[in-house]
């Protein structure tokens, strides 16, 4: 089993900015992809950003240029860097990290992010 526990989130006026951070424990498959969802009310979950091992980065369209995300291997964390938030970014993110071809995947809880105008 792998515990992801997620932190950072809040509320923050428009154009503000927020750092998540998620660090995951227990039975860990070092060679994984590490990601951050959101799901804001009424709306289907969404990928945000994510993150290989090795450093590649994919993000959705809506926060290119606005949200970065970094991992630290040997601490076994992903963090989310977001700036210039809108009203449109509120939602509930969620740390998850997967391997899908051996099963590996794992959630965290979540935090809110409310952005407020």
């Amino acid at each position: 089993q792998v515990q992801l526990v997620e932190s950072g989130g809040g509320l923050v006026q428009v154009g503000g900015s927020l750092r998540l951070s998620c660090a995951a424990s227990g039975s860990i498959f070092s060679i994984n992809i590490m990601g951050w969802y959101r799901q804001a009310p009424g709306k289907q979950r969404e990928l945000v950003a994510s993150i290989t091992i090795d450093g590649s980065t994919y993000y959705a369209d809506s926060v290119k240029g606005r949200f970065t995300i970094s991992r630290d291997n040997a601490m076994n964390t992903v963090s989310l860097q977001m700036k210039t938030l809108k009203p449109e970014d509120t939602a509930v993110y969620y740390c998850r990290t997967w391997r899908a071809q051996i099963g590996y995947d794992y959630w965290g809880q979540g935090t809110q992010v409310t952005v407020s105008s």
